[in-house]
């Protein structure tokens, strides 16, 4: 089986980050927007879906760049 191609834009205790689907960070960032942003640039690069949770951790958006 193929690894999932996902990042994940989550917020954490110092703000927003950005994480593959392995769980491996990406990127940090102090707004979500700014996190949103470097995901869905991560994700274009990686041709992968973009997964952008809200503050309660719940799937806001899915958006596929694959």
């Amino acid at each position: 089986m193929a690894p999932r191609r996902e990042v994940h834009t989550v917020v954490t205790e110092k703000g927003w980050a950005n994480k593959a689907a392995n769980g491996y960070k990406l990127s940090n960032h102090r707004t979500k927007s700014l996190a949103e942003k470097a995901g869905r640039k991560a994700a274009m690069a990686r041709s992968a879906l973009h997964i952008v949770h809200k503050q309660d951790g719940s799937v806001g958006r899915k958006t596929s760049y694959a």
